[in-house]
């Protein structure tokens, strides 16, 4: 057969093409939870120093490079150019190794995530009774989540609302009396804070997040031995 092995050059282009969907919906999805209530508002009034956003963010750029990666080894294998094969094969290794020290990152540094995440949502639950206007969007993004969540306050309940429960009780209410809803101020609300459902939910998210991201290693494995191949190939044309 002339040219390079036109069934290796196909796998090529296929792995290339599901690699760049691949990157795109990993960025999507970190891109969903980076740009959420509960990312964008919830967590950055407490501590603006202090982010458990990450490994999202080191996915969102993951999924950027892996896009163009996914397009440069299409045009390589498709053109059987070595140069952009070498290219391709270089970021797809510096992707992987940064992966791996992510990961690693993320796996020892997981308590002091989780610390620092009971950290802010108990520095923010104080926002919820100020008065002060510079804190109105956080307690309008908070209302709407714990309308979504079917809970009430942060972390004492009702009674992190302070005065302004009687503006917000709406999102607290429950929509018909059971055993989860108490009274509180005349209102019929629900009686769990929030505190457990955010941490689960954001718990929910980073596990999300890390299994795309070894998903993504092993798919990355493969691409660097087709890429090998193919360029073998090229060199024997």
């Amino acid at each position: 057969m002339a040219g390079v092995n036109i069934c290796i050059k196909c796998s090529m282009f296929i792995f290339n093409f599901v690699f760049w969907l691949c990157g795109a919906i990993i960025l999507s999805v970190a891109i969903s939870i980076r740009a959420g209530k509960i990312g964008q508002e919830i967590f950055t009034p407490g501590d603006a120093n202090l982010s458990p956003f990450i490994a999202v963010n080191i996915l969102i750029f993951v999924g950027a490079v892996i896009m163009i990666l996914g397009f440069l080894g299409c045009c390589g294998a498709m053109k059987e150019n070595q140069f952009m094969m070498i290219l391709f094969f270089i970021g797809l290794l510096m992707i992987l190794l940064l992966q791996v020290a992510a990961g690693i990152l993320a796996t020892a540094r997981k308590s002091k995530t989780e610390q620092a995440l009971n950290k802010t949502l108990l520095m923010n639950a104080r926002l919820l009774s100020s008065t002060n206007e510079n804190e109105r969007v956080f307690q309008e993004a908070f209302s709407e989540l714990q309308e979504q969540l079917k809970c009430c306050g942060l972390v004492n309940g009702a009674s992190d609302w302070g005065s302004n429960f009687q503006h917000y009780y709406k999102t607290c209410e429950c929509p018909r009396e059971s055993d989860s809803c108490i009274k509180y101020s005349g209102k019929t609300i629900y009686k769990q804070s929030c505190f457990a459902s955010i941490s689960h939910m954001f718990s929910k998210r980073l596990f999300i997040v890390m299994a795309l991201a070894f998903g993504l290693a092993a798919i990355e494995v493969l691409g660097l031995i087709f890429s090998i191949v193919l360029y073998c190939q090229m060199r024997k044309k």
